[in-house]
């Protein structure tokens, strides 16, 4: 099966693993560290079969369902269009150098230029910045 995916990763030294993964698992937050959007209500507990309804400036409501968890670790996640899948990974490892933190996002399907044109490049763009983000609150936090 041909894959879309763009990988962004990078270490960040002295940044708590736990405050990073509460972070990122609080969904009703995002809207605090991500620039991007409007909303962000999760259905539900943190878990898979779940789904949060993100809401993007300027866009209408999309629905992400979680499709796995590895608790403490990494997430997945994954919006159904017309034709296409996007999936999208966030992953967190202690190194000896610091906490690298890991964001894949895939699309799949025979619609999947039409989505990574309209949708995915966008939100594979934005990783770096929306990372940095979410370091600096969990710093914050700490």
């Amino acid at each position: 099966m041909n894959i879309w995916k763009k990988t962004f990763t990078k270490i960040y030294p002295g940044v708590s693993k736990e405050i990073v993964w509460q972070i990122l698992t609080d969904i009703n937050h995002w809207p605090k560290w991500h620039g991007d959007l409007d909303d962000c209500k999760l259905e539900g507990t943190f878990a898979v079969g779940n789904y949060f309804m993100l809401k993007p400036k300027g866009m209408r409501p999309v629905k992400i369902v979680l499709t796995d968890i590895q608790e403490g670790c990494s997430f997945t996640d994954c919006t159904t269009f017309f034709g296409a899948r996007m999936y999208d990974t966030h992953a967190m490892e202690i190194t000896t150098e610091g906490l690298r933190i890991t964001n894949t996002l895939m699309v799949t399907g025979p619609l999947k230029w039409l989505w990574v044109k309209l949708v995915a490049q966008h939100v594979a763009d934005t990783i770096e910045e929306e990372t940095e983000a979410l370091i600096s609150l969990a710093r914050k936090q700490s």
